[in-house]
């Protein structure tokens, strides 16, 4: 490399050529920052360089007019950085606030369902025909969040999601038909308690999951493969174990599954697959639109069956409470038997406990003449979210210990004990 690979203008303004040789070795020369294709050392550390600190040095590896390009660009760069981060923390707020709103959930629900109770003709208005509108929205923005993608994953884990589908489907209607018995209740209210028992697993549920520090992923599994069994299993129970109670049509109840499961999840599917940029633009906005649809859905349900629900007094809220609760702990309790882990026992505990109460409720108004079958549904919106979201902070406290699983556990302590004996 010679001096001629120096910038020509440093090269001038130096009166000392053969000290920029002994103070810059060309080893310390590099190309200009800003890609003149030129060797250049700054004039200002040629100046000032003392023999003592050559080696330490900073100098500029710019000639004079990159620099002053690089100023001009600098400029434009910081004044779109600026730009950009005003956009940056706009949309951060609203992720924040958005956030909040979705982590509040059960406080909402609670403090909806007390209003409803208060003054019931604030959410009277919402009808049977907009309240099934208004789940079908709900439905709609899970279906924005799946591909086809989610439903590959659950043949990767069949044997606990088909565990899941069982306790939800065959589980849980059974052990609302036992504490309708048990406490004796009349028979509309017991078919509105096992219509409770027969739908799919509620929204919420990957929220509440989430809290309590479970599989998520496995939530939403879940959840879609409990929400698209519904379609064939809530018109079979209905038929066959509320048919002995009071008369069902099971193929109405069917369709109303297509329009407002089906039909919903289906298109939201479709325009995550051909309309991914329209999608992308509303995905954060599915959960504050979810949060305000399930309100507007307990408010309407709570305040149609308000004067019933006052009457029936606590006889009525203990076994829809038991019904969640219990649910959740069977839950919990079936996969650790069967040697899952503690993660995956939480998860399938809160779908268990978590019904669609909502849906049982729009079931109950469209197709059953009699009209307290609705009332446990309007009771099961509030109790499952409360149920829900008290499991999921329980856990969130208490740390996840059991991660191998019942049978590992087992096994490690059967081998401890194994060399405790040796050793004696």
């Amino acid at each position: 490399m010679s001096s001629v690979d120096i910038c020509e203008k440093h090269r001038q303004q130096s009166t000392k050529t053969s000290f920029i040789s002994f103070a810059f070795p060309y080893s310390h020369l590099r190309p200009c920052a800003h890609r003149c294709k030129q060797y250049v050392v700054g004039r200002s550390y040629l100046l000032q360089l003392q023999p003592k600190n050559r080696r330490n040095s900073h100098f500029s590896y710019s000639c004079e007019a990159c620099q002053t390009e690089a100023r001009s660009t600098s400029t434009e760069n910081n004044i779109s950085t600026h730009a950009l981060s005003f956009t940056e923390r706009l949309w951060k707020t609203y992720t924040n606030t958005a956030t909040l709103l979705t982590n509040l959930f059960p406080l909402w629900t609670l403090l909806v369902a007390v209003l409803a109770l208060r003054r019931p003709t604030t959410f009277t208005w919402l009808s049977t025909p907009y309240f099934t509108f208004t789940l079908s929205i709900l439905m709609l923005s899970m279906g924005i969040t799946l591909s086809p993608r989610d439903f590959k994953r659950i043949w990767k884990r069949p044997g606990i999601v088909i565990l899941q589908f069982c306790s939800c489907y065959f589980l849980v209607p059974f052990l609302a038909y036992v504490l309708g018995r048990l406490f004796k209740l009349p028979s509309d209210i017991l078919a509105g308690l096992v219509l409770v028992g027969s739908v799919n697993g509620g929204q919420a549920s990957n929220l509440c999951t989430y809290i309590a520090k479970g599989n998520v992923a496995l939530s939403v599994i879940m959840t879609t493969a409990t929400t698209l069994g519904a379609i064939v299993m809530t018109p079979l129970l209905s038929k066959f174990v509320l048919g002995t109670v009071v008369q069902v049509d099971a193929l109405g109840i069917a369709w109303s599954t297509i329009q407002v499961v089906l039909i919903p999840i289906a298109l939201g599917m479709a325009l995550n697959r051909y309309f991914k940029s329209f999608v992308d633009i509303i995905l954060p906005i599915s959960p504050v639109v979810g949060v305000i649809a399930t309100c507007l859905v307990v408010g309407s349900a709570v305040a149609q069956c308000n004067k019933l629900i006052l009457s029936a007094g606590i006889s009525l809220q203990i076994p829809i409470f038991l019904l969640h609760l219990i649910g959740g702990i069977c839950g919990y309790f079936l996969p650790y038997l069967l040697g899952y882990n503690e993660v995956v026992c939480r998860t399938v505990a809160i779908e268990t406990a978590m019904k669609s109460s909502a849906f049982g409720f729009v079931l109950a108004c469209l197709h059953f003449t009699a009209y307290r079958v609705r009332v446990p549904c309007a009771i099961s919106v509030v109790w499952m979210s409360l149920v829900g979201s008290g499991l999921a902070v329980f856990w969130r406290y208490k740390p996840v210990q059991n991660l191998k699983g019942f049978r590992s556990d087992l096994a490690q302590r059967l081998r401890q004990k194994r060399q405790l004996d040796e050793m004696k």
